[in-house]
């Protein structure tokens, strides 16, 4: 006989979890598929284990510089790759067993197996041994996630050109390696092996690291990036990548004047983007209409071109960010739970990157708003005017504000320093309450933070900023 349940989960990422640990919350039954750990992608291979990486490797630069904080290391400091990964691979196993917990606690059936979609309302799970499982269900939320793009001419093997997955348990550190893509995990990926002592090449098609965010940051980010040691190319597309032997790549580098540079490396990490996990399951087969890129197609409550299955998270398109995809499902579940949700708003997702020094952001560019046509206002503020950013050894960065000139409403903030990633929390909320320069300028900061530097640039798009 077939399980029946009000909602089946496809997918047990940052999304799908979320979507199954609310709807057994407000009462539903629900089962969430998955064939491989819960967490998916960002517990397992990306968000949780990348950052005990970076953590890691700020611990070694801040050893190596301990003279800068009068302290005495006596004796050599190295890196061990290994015993970096084996740490990170506790981090992440913890945080698993932390779902699983919460699964039991809201009753959420967990299945570890492949899911099909064989109609609207009916599922075929099958486990690793071959058995399958057919399941009834009244809402299906699709969160198969997105997996690795790869460059034509440079598939990935896993050994010579590897991804982020790879790289999250490569043992064996490379001397020369090159990072294809300067988005969030080409930089994050980059500043890591360089700070543990590889020398790093990062190339990029676009005319800034970090295409996506504000160039005032970008800029900073370069500029520090290049003091680490870290060789940037940029307005540079990757011509060929070519396996010697193993251990030997040489890669031809192309910039927009048609100059080439050629480049022997140890690996290539492939970053150039993520594609969705949309085929092989039944999706077309049931009519759920997908784009040009194979994102599911869904309205403001995450419904398909079905009205009963459901698709959040990378697969669905847009950002393709942790955070995004819980709120989704949150909205999925309490859409299918008759809550009457808002859908989310993508113009406030924040986009965070974890290198040294951090990049956050949320809402508009100064390219996009005046695109947009808004006049702007602009406040700036640099770490190095910042008691706190100095005491901690971090004066470098800053934080740009971007406001409505007509209205004084918050359009967009960017930050790129030390706690970037925690700082932009207060931006969000006042992105979302639509605050304006002078109510940020006056709410009172804590002396000493590096929050400070919010409100003083708040103060300076108003020519009122007292530090600089």
């Amino acid at each position: 006989m077939s399980k029946k349940y009000d909602v089946v989960v496809i997918g047990a990422g940052p999304g799908g979890y979320v979507a199954a640990i609310k709807a057994g919350q407000l009462g539903l039954k629900v089962a969430c598929v998955d064939k491989a750990e819960l967490g998916g992608i960002c517990l397992n291979w990306g968000c949780i284990p990348t950052k005990a990486f970076l953590k890691s490797a700020e611990v070694y630069r801040a050893m190596t510089h301990a003279e800068d904080y009068g302290l005495k290391v006596d004796g050599s400091v190295s890196a061990d790759l290994g015993a970096i990964i084996d740490r990170s691979r506790g981090v992440s196993g913890t945080m698993t067993k932390g779902i699983a917990f919460l699964f039991q606690k809201n009753n959420v059936d967990h299945i570890k197996a492949t899911a099909n979609i064989v109609a609207s309302n009916l599922i075929e799970a099958t486990d690793a041994e071959g058995n399958v499982q057919t399941i009834e269900t009244a809402n299906v939320i699709v969160a198969t996630g997105a997996s690795a793009a790869a460059l034509p001419f440079a598939p990935i093997d896993g050994k010579n050109i590897i991804s982020y997955r790879q790289a999250l348990s490569l043992r064996d550190q490379p001397k020369k390696l090159l990072v294809i893509g300067a988005g969030a995990i080409g930089t994050e990926f980059g500043y890591f092996f360089n700070a543990i002592g590889s020398e790093v090449h990062i190339v990029e098609m676009a005319d800034q690291l970090l295409p996506v965010e504000d160039a005032a940051t970008a800029k900073v980010l370069k500029t520090q990036f290049k003091k680490q040691g870290i060789k940037t190319y940029l307005s540079t597309k990757t011509k060929s990548v070519e396996v010697i032997a193993d251990g030997k790549i040489k890669v031809v580098l192309e910039n927009a004047k048609g100059k080439e540079t050629e480049i022997e490396v140890d690996r290539v990490l492939s970053a150039v983007g993520m594609k969705a996990n949309s085929a092989g399951f039944g999706l077309e087969e049931n009519g759920i209409e997908l784009d040009a890129r194979g994102n599911i197609l869904v309205n403001e409550f995450q419904q398909t071109s079905s009205a009963n299955i459901y698709a959040i998270g990378d697969v669905a398109g847009k950002q393709m960010l942790a955070h995004k995809a819980s709120a989704e499902g949150e909205v999925a579940v309490k859409h299918i739970a008759g809550k009457k949700p808002h859908g989310v708003d993508y113009g406030q997702i924040p986009g965070c990157t974890y290198c040294q020094p951090q990049v956050a952001s949320v809402g508009l560019t100064e390219k996009v708003a005046k695109a947009e046509g808004y006049g702007l206002k602009i406040g700036s503020f640099p770490f190095s005017a910042s008691g706190k950013a100095h005491g901690v050894g971090a004066p470098e960065g800053l934080v740009k504000l971007i406001f409505n000139e007509e209205t004084d409403e918050l359009l967009g903030a960017h930050i790129v320093g030390y706690d970037a990633t925690e700082m932009i929390a207060e931006l969000c909320l006042a992105l979302k309450l639509e605050a304006t320069s002078e109510e940020l300028a006056h709410t009172v900061h804590a002396h000493p933070t590096l929050s400070e530097a919010v409100m003083e640039c708040a103060m300076d798009a108003n020519k009122e900023a007292i530090h600089i």
